[in-house]
């Protein structure tokens, strides 16, 4: 149930639903990387626990889970418009393009076998893949160990790369989050330079978004304005005001439309501790997962697991 609580501005405001998820007894999630929801408003959390992916009906209900035995560092997951998910594995190197059931149709990258870092060549600790709605073109950020944009034809042929890098136009410090949007640009979440970059499909770098905190996680959200999920700041300034810690809201334009969340780190409800992926469902509710295992619980000095995943219900 949604509490009293109301976050955002504008037309964009939301109550959160800190319970949403009504997990079996004795699961965990222990953290969430991404969550996705596909053309029936079921959501699909990629986390780190034992059951990678769990599936959930809008209102909370638990469905299944799968994924086990095949994933070993959730990072990103995408619905694709032929009713497909992409999840992309960070520390396997590989991208598997799976069945709503979890039926893996297609693998690309060598799992467990990466190139070298920094070679510029797919993959090395990818985080997210993009599907343009116009030909099903495939972009894949990469990564961790890479700093390059990869572009795949639908059925998984590689086409091209671009990036290096680099604090420059058309360089990337972890290219974190990817999005296609209405008009086929390539959004990226260059996340350690603190700014959107957006790409035509060939690589052509269009415009730059600066000032966004660590953008870690994009959406475009039913009403085409990008969602953008903003980490939290490192450990020495967790604490500050207004550095991350929220969702924020554009256009396409590049306008500030709305901010979500409090101003600083918490756990209490409509604070966020580590804001890693999201996405938005057809009603507009926004569906947040986080890293808080990785950012903030395990460098306590007694660490437990902390909430990572958050529903915030659009209000009318």
């Amino acid at each position: 149930m949604a509490i009293d609580l109301t976050l955002g501005n504008n037309n964009f405001t939301f109550q959160p639903e800190p319970d949403w998820a009504q997990l079996p007894e004795g699961w965990a999630f222990k953290e969430c990387a991404d969550v996705a929801v596909d053309s029936e408003d079921r959501v699909y959390i990629f986390n780190r626990g034992e059951h990678p992916v769990m599936v959930f009906e809008h209102d909370g209900a638990f469905v299944a889970s799968w994924g086990e035995g095949v994933f070993t560092t959730a990072h990103g997951i995408t619905y694709a418009p032929d009713g497909t998910l992409y999840l992309a594995d960070q520390r396997d190197h590989s991208i598997r393009k799976c069945t709503l059931d979890g039926q893996v149709l297609m693998t690309i990258g060598a799992p467990n076998d990466p190139p070298p870092r920094w070679s510029g060549k797919p993959f090395n600790q990818p985080t997210s893949v993009a599907i343009s709605s116009v030909n099903g073109a495939l972009y894949i950020s990469d990564g961790y160990g890479n700093a390059r944009v990869h572009k795949y034809t639908p059925d998984g042929r590689y086409v091209k790369s671009w990036g290096t890098s680099g604090t420059g136009p058309g360089e990337f410090v972890i290219p974190h989050a990817i999005v296609v949007d209405k008009n086929d640009n390539v959004i990226i979440g260059d996340r350690e330079n603190n700014r959107l970059q957006i790409f035509d499909t060939e690589g052509n770098l269009q415009h730059m978004w600066q000032n966004i905190w660590k953008p870690a996680g994009l959406a475009i959200g039913p009403d085409n304005n990008l969602y953008i999920a903003e980490l939290c700041g490192e450990p020495y300034f967790a604490d500050a005001p207004n550095v991350g810690n929220r969702v924020s809201v554009y256009n396409l334009d590049g306008d500030l439309l709305a901010r979500i969340g409090m101003s600083t780190q918490g756990e209490e409800p409509g604070h966020f501790l580590a804001a890693h992926g999201l996405t938005v469902d057809s009603s507009g509710d926004v569906y947040v997962a986080e890293v808080s295992w990785t950012m903030v619980a395990s460098r306590r000095e007694n660490p437990r697991e902390l909430r990572s995943f958050q529903k915030l219900v659009k209000k009318e």
